[in-house]
């Protein structure tokens, strides 16, 4: 099935010829849905906090950061804002050329909110000789989007959205990236008041985020009296994936085998890489400017807190196994704690042995964790927290997305419809055992759980195939805690018009 050159292919990217075979599997087999229990909710699998409680977790958080301990921010910065101007990349190709609908009509009414608008003026002055204001009035609306998108103006439509202008202050603008920087001072700065970050980019944009990195930092360090220590990856192309063709074929374009990216799911790869006790991770685009930021940063202390204080437990529990030195008392102790606060249960437990339960407990427990944050559902798209089923026979909670999920079952769809939260990609993570040594990260990927798409190149449809998702299958054997934050800590920016909700409107000072 394989040629001479398609084998030299995967040595230069450093894939096996058994793992395209894998691949090429998954195509003509499919991924199995997920069996579920019930959708996780605060009455089972999301713990609901109350100030009080928030208050405490926050204060547990704040007291692990005095001691000697590695904490980093984890950020997922590759996507492209493309999509971002998808609405805007219309209008250009649109027969028409004044803005017509709801959308373009926004856009424009409100254009000098943009943070990037000082910045568009000076090129459409540049390029077309007026400002955006007199470009309006002429009716020269296609020319003002096409200098914001393209190559020869602002670039945006081409850009990641780390490297965009989003936040206005009084001496300046912000990009994610920068808000990023000011989060991790916030929450994540060390003892020492050192703080590290870590943006996964795409190769052809990290010379960009290198540039804004070095011309930005001092300033911020100096503004919130911390150090920065920011680096960045790249998504390995040994996790890129085969394509195939109708018959799960190899897909070859001009005679070589066609690669895709595997989705984010490739990125537990990078995460695996860190070196650090916690590790936050939240995407790119999910941030504020400062005068929305208090609920944001209570609510990482919060994760934070709940992540440290059962990690404790969970070490506790760890060392009393590993001694032998437990009673009945005490095991029925760590079976309620693994089926209550880590809902993980297991038909079969009530079977085993004493001896063969603590095995079976410290299998369990023994393994990364990580505490997600989950929002009440107000019909936002996205992942949602569930009581799964695993390959083991055992049941613990996971993020799902539909995809996972049977549509054709009356019962799967009713659960899915009804449930309360969604994953807004918050979580805090724990990636070390009680011995202090590093979980290799990708033993704990649930490979059943990867996605098939229908793309086609150059005319031709093929099959592309991703992989388990960073915060689905990839962490599907991590020990799971779900817990509710508030939506104002949510504020994506899908659409560019996104930036003109008030939580991306803010006033006060920059650095």
């Amino acid at each position: 099935m394989l040629t001479e050159k398609d084998l030299e292919q995967l040595k230069k990217r450093g894939i096996s010829e058994a793992q395209i075979e894998e691949q090429l599997k998954c195509f003509a087999t499919g991924f199995p849905y997920l069996e579920l229990q019930a959708a996780a909710s605060l009455e089972k699998g999301v713990l609901g906090v109350d100030i009080e409680a928030a208050t405490a977790f926050a204060a547990t958080w704040e007291q692990y950061l005095e001691g000697d301990n590695s904490i980093l921010k984890f950020v997922p910065a590759s996507g492209a804002a493309s999509r971002m101007f998808k609405n805007l990349f219309e209008f250009i190709d649109a027969d028409y050329n004044e803005p017509t609908t709801a959308f373009e009509k926004d856009f424009f009414a409100h254009i000098e909110y943009f943070a990037f608008y000082a910045d568009l003026n000076t090129v459409c002055q540049k390029s077309l000789g007026k400002d955006v204001k007199a470009l309006i009035e002429v009716g020269n609306y296609k020319g003002i989007v096409s200098l914001l998108l393209n190559s020869d103006g602002l670039n945006y439509g081409n850009l990641p959205k780390g490297l965009l202008k989003f936040h206005n202050y009084t001496d300046g603008a912000r990009t994610p990236m920068e808000e990023h920087l000011v989060e991790g001072a916030l929450y994540a700065a060390n003892n020492s008041g050192n703080v590290k970050v870590h943006f996964t980019v795409s190769p052809e944009h990290r010379a960009l985020f290198e540039a804004l990195l070095a011309k930005e930092k001092g300033d911020y360090e100096q503004k919130f009296d911390v150090k920065y220590d920011v680096s960045f990856s790249e998504q390995k192309a040994s996790t890129d994936t085969v394509a195939a063709d109708s018959e799960n074929q190899p897909f070859r374009d001009k005679g070589e085998l066609l690669f895709r990216p595997g989705g984010h799911g490739a990125l537990i790869e990078n995460l695996n890489d860190i070196d650090a006790d916690i590790i936050f991770v939240k995407n790119i685009d999910n941030v504020v400017p400062d005068n929305f930021k208090e609920a944001t940063i209570l609510y990482k202390k919060v994760l934070a807190g709940v992540l440290v204080s059962t990690q404790t437990k969970i070490h506790e529990y760890l060392n009393l196994l590993e001694s032998g030195k437990y009673s009945q008392d005490e095991l029925i102790d760590i079976v309620y704690f693994l089926q209550n606060e880590l809902c993980t249960k297991n038909p079969v437990m009530k079977e085993l042995e004493d001896s063969e339960l603590a095995l079976y407990l410290k299998h369990k427990l023994n393994r990364p964790i990580r505490v997600c944050g989950m929002v009440r559902n107000v019909g936002e798209p996205g992942g949602g927290p569930f009581i799964a089923k695993n390959s083991d026979g055992t049941w613990s909670l996971q993020i799902l997305e539909s995809s996972q999920i049977d549509m054709t079952d009356a019962a799967k769809v009713e659960m899915f419809e009804n449930s309360t939260h969604f994953n807004p990609v918050d979580l805090v993570c724990a990636v070390k055992d009680y011995k202090g040594n590093k979980f290799d990260l990708t033993q704990y990927v649930d490979k059943q759980t990867g996605f098939i798409s229908l793309k086609s190149k150059s005319g031709k449809e093929l099959k592309a195939l991703e992989l388990p998702g960073l915060w689905n299958g990839a962490m599907s054997d991590w020990n799971t805690i779900f817990v509710e934050v508030p939506i104002e800590t949510f504020n994506p920016v899908k659409t560019v018009n996104d930036l003109l909700r008030k939580e991306h409107q803010g006033t006060t000072s920059n650095h």
